[in-house]
């Protein structure tokens, strides 16, 4: 009984503070906007930059992946049951991806989760989230696409979480979230493809 109870509070918990609409809360905050009326309709960084400008999309971007890293390194220190195969930090990175991609403060919509995913991937392995990191920020760079650089970088984190020897729950976790994130992309990728797709400036 005891586990499961761990269980469904690393879940409820992490969820919960996934759900806390970062992008949503600043745009509302500082122009009484709804940023889900505007631009693509997301709440993450790349949609307030629409929005807000630059400043404000790195500081979203900071604090959404902050959002995504907490709850996993919550699951680590408090968390005693299941150590052994990282399944309780990966619990908790699945619900804080899923509360940020659909909050329950907001209807259940959301972002895409990208910085959240990221963020989740360093506090599990902060080698791979830093080369992760790295890959979106070059690819977005030189191609101007944040979705092509987060649709790659995201695609590429399962192969090096098997390359740096991380845990099977890792490693799935990494292969199940990217599939989900380039679903959440797939206007995205059908505007790449057109060559319709927003560029950064």
């Amino acid at each position: 009984m005891e586990k499961f109870l761990e269980i469904f509070a690393v879940i409820l918990g992490a969820y919960l503070i996934g759900s806390i609409p970062t992008g949503y809360i600043i745009v509302k905050l500082a122009t009484g906007q709804d940023i889900r009326t505007i631009g693509s309709g997301s709440t993450g960084a790349t949609n307030v930059k629409r929005v807000m400008g630059k400043k404000w999309f790195f500081i979203t971007l900071l604090l959404d992946a902050f959002k995504g890293a907490l709850p996993v390194i919550l699951a680590y220190i408090f968390a005693t049951n299941f150590t052994d195969i990282g399944l309780l930090p990966v619990l908790a990175a699945v619900a804080v991806i899923l509360g940020h991609s659909k909050s329950i403060f907001l209807k259940f919509t959301g972002g895409k989760s990208v910085a959240s995913g990221v963020g989740t991937i360093l506090a599990l392995n902060w080698m791979v989230g830093l080369i992760i990191a790295a890959i979106w920020g070059i690819i977005t760079y030189t191609s101007k696409y944040v979705s092509l650089g987060s649709i790659i970088a995201l695609a590429i984190s399962p192969f090096l979480m098997y390359l740096f020897k991380q845990p099977p729950a890792y490693i799935v976790y990494c292969a199940l979230g990217a599939i989900y994130i380039i679903y959440l992309h797939r206007s995205n990728i059908q505007r790449l493809i057109k060559g319709e797709e927003n560029k950064v400036r």
